[in-house]
């Protein structure tokens, strides 16, 4: 059985060394008022993720330090979440421990390993479920009374599609909501945004253009000048009788008649003949482009018309051309992304129309589930009220239909009560004290106790203001719970102590003129005297051992 076997606190508020070992079942913690039972549900409080204060540490002491020790061998998930922490195991226990300094900082570890105080409070609150003098008050709010159906209705994964579903459906509510903002700023300026495309695609820029042009500009410019001088290269190499062409053609028949007499020469041949075929493919290359140089007149003035076109652009979408050309492609995909929009928008709203559409049907089964269980959970809590002191009791639990289906489904949760023969049912806040919603919060703990995941539920002093006929129905509803659950009940009441399977006493004791909290397990003889105390009256007479004895062996 998943349990908390030992809690060790040392020097915390008056606490200077205290280790109480607790069982399964039903344990209790009785003591005198002002012995110090509160505060060892302070220090777990503190645990279990409360904020900590230098103020928490015993006076002289460097730090307080609490520890807890439970037996994890039947919670799987405890396992699950420590591997995946990268945390080791320890044979089926878990050890979480936190250290709180007088100079205010604070240290937590699990299972030996360092951690924060956040994760060793996630875990404990999967083992513990701790509900304060003052904790009833949560029944007031709405969201504890609908996550308090949901968890008697099993409800979760139902509550968690909605919560899904929900979510989907704004995401796909924000996209179609985005895109028709965004439909609408482009249409505003369709017109212009075309006339901009137009403008710059009629030009059919090329990225380089700007250089080729540069260069033949400066080419056309000095044209009559490569003309002349490329018709004396060709003259030189190719044309005149002396050109360069006809006198290594002459060197070339030389040197193959005296290649004759010695082959040796061969190679040498063949390098003038090479360096020949250059020079006259030389010279005609030049001659044809002195040629077509000349040819082209009007060139120089279609170059210069495209470059002033060129300049146009950049200083209208630059300043240089491949920011023109980049925003050409922008302006491009803004339109079609506006041509696109009646397909893009259509697409949109029926996505939000299918979100929705599981939303409701998520609503609509979280709904069926809240109603049933709204049914049920009311009628078993209403027929334990009369055993805990409201025999006029009436539970109804509303269900109250939202416009809208929300992140919490179709509708909001309201308990309502009524504790007076012949008023009809209102909400906890408007009808109920502190006493009775205390009563009503431990009802629904013992309805709640056989589907509450949680094994450990601490109470402190839930019984507070109770007493007479009634103490028999929270003894006996309390000790009902301990048969699901390991169940710690810090109690003044004798008819609950009677029914503990281990029963603890707080003492407080003066330490050197120092006070100090002690904790001891009482046996039988023990539990009598206790007991005996508890009931009032004088604790050492007969007639009050006498009764603490018959309570004792009534169970």
């Amino acid at each position: 059985m998943t349990m908390l076997i030992e809690l060790r606190i040392r020097d915390f508020a008056v606490i200077d060394d205290l280790a109480l070992t607790l069982g399964p079942g039903l344990n209790v913690l009785t003591g005198e008022t002002g012995a110090g039972k509160s505060i060892i549900v302070d220090a777990l409080a503190l645990l279990l993720g409360e904020r900590a204060s230098s103020e928490d540490v015993r006076l002289g002491a460097n730090k307080a330090r609490i520890e807890a020790v439970f037996d994890v061998h039947g919670a799987p998930g405890i396992a699950s979440y420590l591997e995946g922490a990268g945390i080791g195991g320890d044979d089926g226990l878990l050890i979480l421990r936190r250290e709180v300094q007088a100079e205010g900082r604070n240290r937590a570890w699990i299972n030996g390993s360092p951690a924060t105080a956040g994760q060793v409070g996630e875990l404990g609150g999967r083992l513990i479920d701790l509900h304060g003098q003052h904790d009833h008050q949560t029944l007031l709010r709405r969201s504890a009374q609908r996550e308090i159906l949901d968890a008697f209705a099993d409800a979760g994964s139902a509550a968690a599609a909605v919560r899904e579903a929900h979510g989907r459906w704004r995401e796909a509510q924000e996209r179609l909501d985005r895109r028709r903002e965004r439909v609408y700023s482009l249409a505003a300026e369709g017109e212009f945004l075309r006339h901009q495309l137009d403008e710059i695609e009629v030009a059919e820029l090329k990225a380089d253009e700007e250089d080729r042009l540069d260069a033949e500009a400066h080419r056309l410019a000095h044209r009559q000048e490569l003309v002349q001088e490329l018709n004396q290269v060709h003259q030189a190499l190719y044309g005149d009788d002396e050109a360069v062409s006809d006198r290594l053609a002459g060197i070339v028949r030389t040197l193959e008649k005296e290649a004759r007499l010695d082959e040796e020469l061969e190679p040498i041949v063949e390098l003038v003949r090479g360096a020949l075929e250059a020079v006259q493919e030389a010279g005609l290359r030049a001659v044809d482009y002195a040629s077509d140089v000349e040819h082209d007149p009007g060139r120089l003035q279609e170059i210069e018309l495209r470059r002033e076109l060129l300049f146009k652009l950049k200083r209208k979408y630059g300043p240089e051309l491949q920011d023109v050309i980049e925003t050409r492609d922008r302006l491009a995909e803004e339109v079609r992304e506006l041509d696109d929009a009646e397909v893009d928008l259509s697409a949109l709203e029926t996505e939000v129309e299918r979100a929705h559409g599981t939303l409701t049907q998520a609503g609509i089964t979280l709904t069926a589930a809240r109603t049933e269980a709204a049914a049920e959970l009311s009628q078993r809590v209403q027929e334990l009220l009369p055993g805990l002191g409201m025999k006029d009791g009436v539970v109804e639990i509303a269900l109250l239909p939202e416009s809208e289906v929300g992140p919490n489904g179709a509708e909001g949760v309201e308990f309502r009560v009524s504790l007076n023969a012949g008023f009809p049912p209102r909400g906890l806040a408007r009808v109920a004290s502190g006493g009775e919603l205390s009563r009503v919060m431990l009802a629904l703990k013992s309805v709640l106790a056989q589907v509450d995941a949680i094994p450990t539920l601490i109470f402190d002093e839930i019984d507070a203001g109770v007493g007479g006929a009634v103490a028999h129905g929270v003894a006996g509803t309390l000790a009902r719970v301990s048969d699901h659950h390991q169940v710690f009940v810090i109690t003044h009441l004798p008819q609950l102590a009677s029914r503990a399977r281990t029963h603890l006493l707080v003492e407080k004791v003066v330490d050197e003129g120092v006070a100090a909290t002690r904790v001891q397990p009482l046996e039988h003889q023990e539990r009598i005297s206790e007991i005996a105390r508890m009931l009032g009256g004088d604790a050492e007479s007969s007639a009050s051992l006498e009764h603490a004895r018959t309570l004792l062996e009534g169970y």
